[in-house]
């Protein structure tokens, strides 16, 4: 039985308790013969995948490969994710360059079926790579089972300084945090926006993203999120702002039972 993550607090007390406790978490659930497993198949066979269809034909290979992504659902979708990989990246037209979740244009790109003549996966650290990425994200799965803040908290860092680190425009970077669901996630709750704000333009969503990132840390730019102090408290203003709607809807259900006793 893998291990499961103890997480026995909610908002900022449940992040320092997991913070606390991670290495030692984290280990425990590596070490489960179900990852160890997974793990050290995916090692053995990479080397020997030559193309796309090696890889989506083998569902044990193909699930370690999309876990490391954060893309486990799409497991059962092999025609589409053998387009997203023989189409490759280099092209505008090619399909991971179409799709808003970026999460398939790394994928794409990562392990290079569509983008070179010898992919990727014949690498010598291909497969510990992609294993260790594997894993990381397997635990934050597991967290997320019994508080999905947290798993978004865990993932925070690494999403987030993958971008700032980008070469690119504010507006790519803004609009890649806006194409990242995880990350989207975060900084709508963060920011207090709405569920519907994500069916406005993209312009004015673009727009209330710059605004609120002013209004609550000073800037504007995506790159002051590569300052620690920055990082905290965007994660920080995320949980609170997560336990506060969390508590509010527990209570909206405290006070309509209260409602219907009080007519007895």
């Amino acid at each position: 039985m893998t291990f499961q993550p103890v997480i026995p607090y909610g908002g900022a007390a449940g992040w320092a308790f997991l913070q606390r406790t991670q290495e030692n978490q984290k280990q425990a659930f590596e070490s489960s013969a179900e990852i160890q497993r997974d793990v050290q198949y995916f090692k053995e066979k990479i080397g020997k995948v030559e193309t796309s269809d090696d890889l989506v034909s083998d569902r044990r290979l193909l699930s370690v490969a999309l876990g490391a992504y954060g893309l486990d659902d799409d497991i059962n979708n092999k025609y589409f994710i053998k387009k997203i990989l023989d189409d490759g990246t280099l092209d505008t037209d090619d399909l991971a360059n179409k799709l808003s979740d970026k999460r398939y244009l790394q994928f794409a790109k990562d392990f290079g079926f569509g983008d070179y003549s010898i992919p990727r996966t014949q690498i010598s650290d291909f497969g510990d790579n992609t294993v260790a990425a594997y894993k990381e994200r397997q635990f934050e799965i597991a967290v997320g089972a019994q508080n999905q803040d947290m798993r978004l908290a865990m993932s925070l860092e690494r999403e987030l300084s993958e971008i700032t680190q980008k070469n690119a425009s504010d507006d790519t970077k803004w609009f890649t945090i806006m194409g990242n669901p995880p990350l989207r996630k975060i900084f709508e709750t963060a920011f207090g926006l709405p569920s519907a704000f994500g069916t406005l333009d993209l312009d004015q969503q673009l727009e209330t993203f710059r605004d609120k990132s002013t209004q609550y840390f000073g800037a504007a730019n995506v790159s002051q999120f590569a300052e620690p102090e920055k990082l905290d408290e965007l994660n920080r203003l995320f949980l609170v702002r997560s336990q506060i709607a969390a508590g509010n809807a527990a209570m909206s259900g405290g006070a309509i039972a209260l409602t219907l006793l009080q007519n007895f």
